[in-house]
């Protein structure tokens, strides 16, 4: 056998070739040879580091034949596709539910265990979900930063902008794979699902009563604590649903 010229100064592994011995070098802590030039952050591999760069320049390589949303990653257009296509290979082991990615399962299995990891710093409520925080954080700073360009209606964040601008556009992205009906929202589709399955995930701790919607279950959770956020600007009278509100502006404002 021949001579081996390659050879890692700290596990001893030796190559013919220069490439696997890199590779094998990562295998030392704290090894991250690629820098962003950017922002000096580390990757491991060129192409870890070439699809961080994307996240600088904006670039969205990969495209939806059927919608024409845009991607930085192909394993972020694989999994989209499946919105297209019905595709739920992440079965939910408690309750039988498929989706479409890992992410969305473990967020749904929280509706199972109650966990809600993401707190409040101003007033410590608890959210299931990362983005449900964010979106909760500006309502205490009465931040809305999107604004649409059809009438200047103004949000809080990008995602509620994008399905607000549906109702200009009259765009139902979302189907549903048992009935063929669309809805502008995913939350919507996941709701109607539930229809036709019979499903209601979300229980309330209190009193053990189940909802096929999370803020069904949240607005419900208000009759035990007493909480009513809702307050009329006219007269000062709070309500435990936004709707109750808009009923009574109506009727009596």
């Amino acid at each position: 056998m021949g001579e081996e010229p390659f050879k890692c100064p700290d596990g001893g592994k030796s190559s013919n070739h220069s490439s696997p011995l890199l590779l094998h070098r990562l295998v030392h802590p704290g090894e991250k040879p690629c820098p962003c030039v950017e922002c000096g952050k580390s990757f491991m591999t060129t192409s870890a580091l070439v699809k961080h760069q994307r996240t600088h320049v904006g670039d969205k390589p990969f495209r939806c034949t059927q919608c024409g949303k845009s991607f930085r990653q192909n394993s972020h257009l694989e999994i989209h596709k499946r919105i297209h296509s019905g595709e739920k290979p992440c079965p939910c082991p408690e309750c039988g539910k498929g989706f479409g990615d890992t992410s969305a399962l473990i967020k749904h299995r929280r509706t199972h265990s109650g966990e809600k990891p993401y707190t409040c710093p101003h007033c410590d409520r608890g959210f299931s979900q990362n983005t449900h925080l964010l979106q909760h954080l500006k309502t205490h700073t009465g931040e809305k930063s999107y604004r649409c360009a059809e009438c200047e209606k103004s949000f809080s964040q990008k995602a509620q902008l994008i399905v607000h601008q549906r109702t200009h556009s009259g765009e139902k992205p979302y189907r549903c794979s048992d009935c063929g009906r669309c809805f502008s929202r995913s939350s919507n589709l996941a709701a109607h699902e539930r229809t036709h399955t019979g499903e209601k995930p979300y229980k309330c701790p209190d009193c053990g009563k189940c909802f096929s919607r999370s803020s069904n279950v949240l607005a419900h959770q208000r009759i035990h604590n007493g909480e009513k956020p809702f307050k009329c600007p006219c007269c000062g009278k709070n309500f435990r649903r936004s709707s109750h509100l808009m009923v009574h502006q109506r009727l009596r404002h």
